[in-house]
């Protein structure tokens, strides 16, 4: 019997193949019909394959419906909850930042009765996020003797005399993600050397929600370029409902990658399946995109990049301007040939980390060879899975050698590194260094996060109970560790929600700050 995750064997080993879970396109009868038996109909309304004989096949395994059903109706509740919990992130960010520009609830009161009101104003460098409320340290060089380091290096030593796993490499990369999540002019009011901010576009939620942002270390001859991917919104549905897809898109001799993610890279569209052939397909640096277009110019098959809409003159320069691919990738380019002798470093929290490695696996299908040699590291912070294991064994062979330079840091029940499920249908797999911490801050290296499908139902009481453990200790965390590690109301808040939902809260970069910063860390020494 054949599974989803699993096609049967074809000779053609050029086939792109994908399944997509549309859980927009059956009701709440469908979804009993499809839960309760695997009915043909209602499997057809949900699932979308290249190969949908397969899907109907697999449409009878019980434990296959179990993990679809968990995405369909979470991201049919993501759905329906999408307009309140937009507006409910607007009142949430302004009541925030009118109490933060106000001084507290308190100073709010005195400039009401003198008629001086500070009035937040989105989009200016003084409106922070709600995450970057939670947690209001924004110092981006904790790690102040790392830049010291590299500024006192003669040009090109510093990469080599830094060792760039430790815990001021880690901590530079969690506050440059944590900052991710902040507008343009918040950013570059924080970074000394800010490179570019952009907003790009996301196929899948069809709106310019991919947000990437761009630093070095000096502003001339640089040693260090970081790129940081913005992460899941708390307040935005759809980021979420991303994280719960179980689509997938399979490329030929690679694996399957997680649709969603891709779409936010702007490397296709689900609505347009062979868009993803085209920017999915092995090229090497020595031909040009325009290049390969034109090979199959007189031959033209419905895969082919004409019948995908694109160009045979190149990147279409609409992609080039709005997705973050593309863009990350000319900047880069253009940065090297300012800054010959520097490296650069790939980062992002939650979804923003799934970008990120996302990012570095699309280069290496592309074989950008000049920028892959460039590449120092990447560094994610509680990320979902993004593919299946043999997308982990293509990374692991030029990530892994001769050093690690993928390190991916877990902190104890969050709930985002265990999706998608990994179990024996859909296969989706976690690759690279995990770095795991546990709720006394422990760090632990090892290749898989325990739990790795959460809930487990032997874990139900442990989970609750560290919930409980993290908010008592929240409420002495500034006693027991200094002022800097103070949680306010709002933190304490989304603490006491992890009673309802633990792996929430756990989610929180709060807790990966708290992680690097007070871990036990057992550094993995090694040098780039």
């Amino acid at each position: 019997m054949a599974c989803i995750g699993e096609f049967p064997d074809k000779n053609d080993d050029d086939v792109f193949r994908y399944l997509i879970v549309r859980p927009d396109k059956g009701g709440i009868r469908d979804l009993l019909s499809y839960s309760l038996s695997g009915d043909r109909d209602s499997v057809v309304k949900f699932l979308e394959s290249s190969d949908q004989d397969a899907v109907l096949a697999g449409g009878e395994s019980a434990d296959h419906r179990w993990v679809i059903l968990v995405s369909i109706v979470a991201r049919k509740i993501l759905h329906f909850l999408g307009k309140p919990m937009e507006l409910t992130g607007y009142v949430v960010d302004f009541f925030l930042n009118l109490l933060s520009q106000n001084g507290s609830i308190f100073g709010l009161f005195y400039n009401l009765l003198k008629g001086d009101v500070v009035i937040p104003k989105r989009g200016t460098e003084t409106f922070i996020s709600t995450i970057g409320l939670i947690d209001s340290r924004m110092d981006l060089y904790q790690g102040k003797q790392l830049v010291e380091d590299l500024h006192n290096s003669a040009p090109g030593e510093g990469i080599t005399n830094v060792e760039f796993d430790n815990r001021a490499m880690m901590d530079l990369c969690l506050m440059a993600s944590k900052l991710a999540y902040e507008n343009a002019e918040v950013v570059r009011n924080v970074v000394v050397n800010f490179l570019d901010f952009y907003d790009c576009w996301d196929d899948y939620q069809k709106e310019k929600s991919t947000q990437v942002f761009l630093l070095c270390d000096k502003p001339k001859d640089a040693n260090l370029i970081l790129i940081s991917f913005r992460g899941t919104e708390l307040f935005d549905a759809d980021d979420w409902s991303t994280d719960f897809d179980y689509s997938w898109y399979e490329i030929p001799n690679l694996g399957k990658l997680h649709m969603g993610f891709i779409e936010a890279l702007g490397l296709g569209n689900r609505e347009d399946t062979t868009s993803f052939r085209y920017h999915l397909q092995k090229r090497s640096t020595k031909h040009s995109f325009s290049e390969a277009a034109e090979v199959k110019s007189s031959n033209v098959d419905p895969h082919s990049e004409r019948s995908a809409g694109i160009s045979n003159k190149g990147i279409p320069p609409e992609m080039a301007e709005k997705t973050a691919y593309y863009m990350v990738r000319e900047k880069l380019k253009t940065l090297f040939e300012e800054h010959k002798n520097a490296k650069y470093i790939v980062t992002g929290h939650s979804l923003g980390g799934a970008l990120a490695i996302l990012f570095t696996t699309v280069l290496m299908l592309h074989e950008e060879t000049e920028l892959l040699q460039k590449l120092l590291g990447v560094y994610t912070f509680g990320q979902p899975r993004i593919g299946n294991r043999q997308i982990g064994r293509f990374m692991e062979a030029h990530l892994d050698h001769p050093v690690p330079k993928y390190f991916r840091v877990v902190y104890c029940n969050d709930l985002v590194p265990r999706l998608p499920y990994d179990d024996k249908t859909f296969l989706y797999k976690h690759f690279g260094v995990c770095l795991y911490y546990n709720s006394c801050y422990i760090e632990q290296r090892m290749d898989e996060e325990p739990n790795k499908n959460y809930f487990g139902i032997t874990q139900i009481i442990p989970v609750y109970l560290t919930a409980v453990w993290e908010l008592m200790r929240s409420l002495a965390m500034g006693y027991t560790y200094g002022p800097e590690y103070k949680e306010g109301w709002f933190s304490i808040f989304i603490r006491a929600l992890g009673l309802l939902i633990p792996g929430i809260s756990a989610h929180c970069v709060t807790n990966y700050v708290n992680s690097i910063r007070l871990g036990k860390f057992r550094g993995i020494r090694s040098s780039y």
